[in-house]
């Protein structure tokens, strides 16, 4: 029974795969985003699938970003949307709204996505303005106000 959902999994994920990123090679899909991961019942693992067929183009690197303050919970962005500390959005000046980023702590390597919904910071040292939430999930400490980060716009192959 185990393997045969296994198999199961394996399959359907072929199917996604080769339905929505032609251009992949299954076989180095399935190596490298399936694991077995033993519990009390035998389990496969896949990342989301969505991840193959995902490019990084770099945008900018050793640049420096920080994070609203939660007196802005609740306003209007400047795209229209409303603003909260809780999500993956961020501020920049120049990328069109409803970019998708992904920001990556140059020194840990940790790394979010977020999109762009709002412009600033209005400073010429700072490139980019993220969430507390996601600026905390990659932050070096919990009290840095500032770090350098590498940005790439997250594209589709």
């Amino acid at each position: 029974m185990k393997n045969s959902i296994i198999i199961f999994s394996t399959a359907v994920m072929l199917f996604i795969v080769t339905a929505f990123c032609p251009h992949t090679d299954i076989t180095s899909v399935v190596a490298a985003k399936t694991t077995v991961i033993p519990t009390d019942t035998t389990e496969v693992a896949t990342e989301k699938v969505t991840e193959a067929c995902e490019s990084l183009t770099p945008y900018k690197s050793n640049v420096l970003a920080t994070y609203y303050a939660d007196k802005f919970n609740g306003r209007k962005t400047t795209s229209g949307e409303r603003f909260h500390n809780t999500k993956y959005t961020a501020a920049h000046m120049k990328l069109p709204f409803g970019t998708m980023l992904r920001v990556t702590n140059e020194k840990t390597g940790k790394f979010v996505d977020v999109k762009v919904n709002d412009r600033g910071p209005f400073s010429k040292k700072l490139e980019i303005d993220l969430t507390k939430k996601a600026f905390m999930e990659i932050a070096p400490s919990k009290g840095c106000g500032t770090f350098k980060v590498k940005l790439e716009i997250i594209g589709k192959a």
